[in-house]
């Protein structure tokens, strides 16, 4: 099994909305014994097959992706599982917008995306389908990521920065989720429910819940790449009260406690924060 993740250079007007643009192959399926997680990362995704079908799961929902097909994968609280339709080599070209980037490329309430997966015409319409023609005329794998970004560039030509907004989200992200929501009122000048209504417009999930998963996203990678340093030397103190504090959020957004996690096999999963 030959697995590669490519990282795309991003247009220099989008950088600062979206964190990856990268470009996934595999010369067959995922093998069944890796767990093929995807955890919390604040971030929607859009997701476009251009070899072999996508398949997302969480839970007993279930939502495939054929070939050339765009789907958004709303921002997520909990883990989800990905799969290829079938057992051949496969590729997908893949977004990641930035926790505060996501509403200035998809006019909709973000939070009637949460952790649920939509091809993409069925959130911005008829547009969304011609990207996908677009990108079907073509085989060449540039193009078709030169499509994209230019599609995703007009979007964001269009709407305008929300600066409390970006605001909050920076403060929670630099601080690694460990801003408190009154801090957060102090700082803006605004009310716990106004930013509550915010979050809920513009990213799909509260302040609070941003704040979690940003403390765990910061021992996740840690785990990744440095798993005796997290659990040896217990530096998730950095961001936790205590160890079952740490545990009860690691399960809550992997699904396992971290000491399962770290002897399971997910490698598809670690592959974008791997070092």
């Amino acid at each position: 099994m030959q697995i590669s993740l490519k990282h795309i250079p991003i247009h220099p007007a989008l950088k600062g909305h979206i964190g990856k643009l990268w470009v996934f192959e595999s010369s067959g399926r995922i093998p069944d014994m890796d767990m093929k997680l995807v955890v919390p990362n604040g971030m929607m995704k859009l997701v476009i097959p251009f070899r072999n079908g996508f398949i997302g799961q969480r839970g007993n929902y279930l939502k495939s992706s054929a070939i050339n097909q765009m789907t958004l994968v709303g921002v997520n609280d909990t883990p989800f599982i990905v799969d290829t339709e079938q057992d051949v080599a496969s590729g997908t070209i893949g977004v990641e917008f930035k926790p505060h980037g996501a509403y200035r490329f998809f006019n909709v309430k973000q939070s009637e995306l949460r952790n649920q997966i939509f091809h993409t015409p069925e959130v911005i319409g008829h547009a969304g389908k011609e990207i996908e023609e677009r990108m079907a005329d073509t085989e060449i794998l540039e193009q078709k990521i030169k499509i994209l970004q230019d599609y995703l560039l007009r979007l964001f030509l269009k709407t305008e920065t929300d600066g409390i907004f970006e605001y909050c989200i920076n403060a929670i992200t630099q601080t690694l989720g460990r801003i408190s929501i009154k801090e957060l009122e102090r700082k803006t000048g605004y009310s716990a429910r106004w930013l509550n209504m915010k979050f809920d417009e513009k990213i799909g999930i509260s302040p609070k819940n941003l704040c979690a998963i940003s403390r765990f996203q910061f021992v996740f990678q840690t785990l990744v790449n440095n798993p005796d340093q997290l659990l040896l030397n217990k530096s998730y103190y950095n961001v936790y009260y205590d160890q079952s504090h740490f545990i009860k959020e690691f399960k809550r957004f992997t699904g396992l406690t971290p000491s399962r996690f770290e002897h399971g096999d997910n490698y598809f999963g670690k592959i974008s924060y791997l070092e």
